[in-house]
């Protein structure tokens, strides 16, 4: 294939901006037809025909039997009235957040007396003027995505449905060729993307069993052979709940205070940030070495995530439902933190009532440690070595995110040409 610069091709204005004088606007409407999905009661879920749902439509541009694991059990009636056929597209019609509707997905290939959820619509074609390697893509570009956000409605949740959706403006380049040239680019990156996703995948199942082994005694590395201990990590460090703060403390600017949603992939993150103007307290201040743990959340299966604070987090503080551990003996706690034998333990702690350990049952916390410190460090830097390999995988995976998002914006407004 060749590049076509944007000079040498003539371009119009049209109501989603310049676009080349050989594409053309059209409205979802012309080529889809809209249908509500199957609301069914709890019951009847877990066995009989596949069922497509949020989730599959909001995690697969591409769907196909394999991605496809939810069971309903329907009348033959039902199963012929919300059937899908190859080449539909699905759409999520609610969501909490706008930027979640209108997320499409398509079917490319049959399945045997498939429906679909009432959390989605689908959109059956009306004609061949889409290539299905295209609809995996075409709904996805800035432009579409705006005018669907833009047409939502949000009472206790955002909404989208086949009305709206029939309105919006759909670029498309009138020679199927370049369809498919188009969606054959993008299905390239895509690839890439899943076989770093599945590295990333095996390099985490490869840490965890390393992790058990070592944290656990289970395996040596080289060199060591000496007794090792069982500890309370109130025998190791000290346990310090994080700050109270009020609505009216919130700013724009101020102390960084460091919560829940700034632990990923037990990794600090700064791109969900909440400032304080109030005084804070110098123990609620993170230190570099600290163990930063979740410890009280709407949801269970996030208590006692945690991160290690290193120098960049230095000057900011931690919320009210967060804990630090600190102690001298840094990242070998903060690994044996993420183990199963921690996990074990918070799960035996949990309030009854509300999802939280206590600084009592955080203290109380028993695990393994070698009583040579260099053992403790020469683990902990193994560790390190592990999370170092899988930390440049997730970058490289981003950046190709990144590298697909600015192909798709230029090759779905025809700004960047593809030709055989």
């Amino acid at each position: 294939m060749e590049l076509i610069a944007k000079a040498n091709k003539s371009f119009i204005q049209t109501e989603v901006g310049l676009l080349p004088e050989d594409w053309e606007v059209i409205k979802i409407g012309d080529v889809l037809e809209f249908k509500n999905g199957l609301n069914k009661a709890k019951e009847f879920f877990g066995q009989g025909t596949p069922i497509i749902n949020y989730m599959d439509t909001f995690s697969h541009p591409g769907l196909k039997q394999e991605v496809i694991q939810g069971k309903v059990t329907l009348s033959k009636s039902e199963i012929r009235r919300f059937n899908v056929q190859k080449g539909d597209v699905f759409f999520t019609r609610t969501s909490e957040t706008v930027n979640e509707i209108g997320i499409s997905s398509v079917l490319e290939e049959e399945i045997k007396d498939g429906v679909f959820s009432g959390f989605i619509l689908r959109g059956r074609p009306k004609n061949d003027r889409l290539s299905i390697g295209f609809k995996r893509y075409c709904f996805s570009s800035n432009v579409v995505r705006k005018q669907i956000i833009s047409m939502a409605t949000y009472t206790t949740r955002a909404l989208t449905n086949g009305r709206q959706l029939s309105k919006v403006n759909l670029p498309v380049p009138k020679n199927e060729n370049e369809q498919q040239a188009i969606a054959t680019a993008l299905s390239d990156v895509d690839e890439l993307i899943r076989s770093l996703d599945v590295l990333i995948q095996k390099k985490e199942a490869i840490k965890k069993g390393t992790m058990q082994q070592l944290l656990t005694g289970k395996k040596r590395l080289s060199g060591f052979d000496g007794e090792w201990e069982v500890k309370a990590l109130g025998d190791l460090g000290q346990a310090v709940i994080g700050l109270t703060y009020n609505s009216e403390d919130v700013q724009s600017h101020g102390t960084l205070v460091l919560r829940s949603s700034n632990i990923q992939n037990s990794q600090l993150a700064f791109d969900d940030n909440v400032y304080v103007s109030s005084k804070v307290s110098p123990e609620k201040y993170v230190q570099e070495g600290d163990i930063l743990i979740c410890a009280r959340n709407g949801s269970a299966r996030l208590i006692g995530k945690c991160a290690y604070i290193d120098k960049k987090a230095e000057g900011s503080a931690f919320g009210a439902f967060m804990a630090v551990l600190r102690s001298n003996m840094g990242k070998y706690l903060y690994y044996a933190f993420q183990s199963d034998m921690i996990q074990q333990q918070i799960n035996e702690h949990l309030g009854a009532t509300i999802n939280q350990i206590t600084n009592k049952s955080l203290r109380s916390f028993e695990i393994p440690i070698p009583t040579d410190r260099k053992e403790q460090q020469a683990i902990a830097q193994f560790l390190t070595n592990m999370d170092e390999e899988l930390k440049a995988l997730r970058r490289k995976r981003e950046k190709m995110a990144r590298v697909k998002e600015g192909m798709m914006q230029e090759l779905l407004t025809g700004k960047t040409r593809l030709i055989k």
